[in-house]
């Protein structure tokens, strides 16, 4: 038996949930898949999983034992990085997790430059949904968070703000008119995600930031019933590129949409909150090439800095208020922004 191959497989079926899913991962047979957890199961003389017919779990021994498979594969990945500290050109498989709307509607447009740079690296994408915090069993893990991180065993860099935001689409908002104050949105369709804090009410915000926390006006408003209501933010973007109503989403999902007037912002000069994408990784000596390849990467595609890239490139900046295609429609005459205030992304 190939112990070590053996270890990389009881951690890749614990990773995948499955010894089918691992298999697939794993470009090899499922029997393969299930023969080698048996041996190692049989080398060591204890269960390392219980398995039904519907899913599998770790025993004690096998959750323990899992946590030094771990360490162990984490320390010879890092052996190789650094005997391969001397190649100039990364190489192997990276391993990412990734919030699905972020892959789809940023990493998948820009990997193709990625790999046209680093052709030896080959990039898994995991997008099973929201993530919120990061995953030593991938190489890097992207994620969102509205609060700074807190301590953790991992290594972080922000890749770039992003501004949650209303927006509809050019032909609603010609049919229904648009709003000039929030107040004004009760009198509108909406599409809302069904988080239980958003029913406690929602806070509009103008004016200057501080320590993100806003100043001036503030403005909380109960939502009314959603014309349309989903966890699926990809569903409520497409809702909203159809006309259905005005929908709050992030700044990164709706660039292409905003930049092609597909679009419109709404009430430009309120802002909702806004979330920091991160990139973490486990904390390490020695960091595979491919690995920092890929930050840096992305650090220079999204810019690193402590705004939002996608409102400015579409002219929409909160602050930013005369470029903004919204301001232009309703015909508002041009403002420039206060002297001495920040852009709230």
């Amino acid at each position: 038996m190939d112990q070590l191959k053996a270890m990389r497989v009881f951690a890749r079926v614990i990773d995948e949930g499955g010894f089918a899913a691992a298999a697939r991962a794993l470009d090899v047979a499922p029997a393969v898949v299930t023969r080698l957890v048996a041996e190692l199961e049989a080398h060591l003389g204890a269960r390392l999983l219980n398995r039904t017919t519907r899913r599998i779990a770790l025993t004690e021994v096998g959750d323990a034992f899992l946590e030094r498979t771990r360490r162990i594969l984490g320390e010879i990945e890092e052996a190789e990085a650094l005997a391969g500290a001397a190649t100039s050109d990364p190489r192997g498989h990276l391993r990412v997790l990734v919030p699905p709307a972020l892959a789809v509607h940023q990493l998948a447009k820009h990997l193709p430059r990625f790999h046209h740079k680093y052709p030896q690296v080959t990039v898994e994408l995991h997008s099973p949904g929201p993530v919120e915090t990061l995953d030593e069993a991938f190489d890097l893990t992207l994620f969102s968070a509205r609060r700074p991180l807190a301590g953790g065993d991992f290594v972080a860099r922000r890749l770039a703000r992003t501004e949650v935001i209303l927006c509809a689409s050019p032909e609603y908002l010609d049919r229904r008119g648009r709003p000039l104050h929030p107040s004004e949105l009760a009198q509108h369709d909406t599409l809302l995600p069904p988080i239980s804090e958003l029913q406690r009410g929602i806070d509009f915000h103008r004016g200057h930031w501080g320590d993100d926390e806003p100043a001036g006006e503030m403005v909380t408003l109960v939502p009314q019933r959603p014309v349309l209501s989903t966890s699926h933010t990809d569903t409520m973007y497409a809702a909203a590129l159809h006309g259905l109503g005005i929908a709050g989403l992030p700044s990164f999902l709706i660039e292409d949409a905003l930049l092609e007037h597909a679009l419109e912002r709404v009430l430009p000069e309120w802002g909702l909150f806004s979330m920091t994408l991160w990139a973490a990784m486990p904390t390490r000596k020695h960091v595979p090439a491919r690995t920092r390849a890929f930050l840096d990467f992305l650090l220079g595609v999204f810019g690193g800095e402590d705004r939002d890239p996608w409102l400015a490139a579409a002219g929409c900046e909160t602050r930013a208020y005369s470029g903004c295609a919204a301001a232009k429609a309703a015909g508002e005459p041009p403002r420039q922004p206060e002297a001495g205030t920040v852009s709230a992304a």
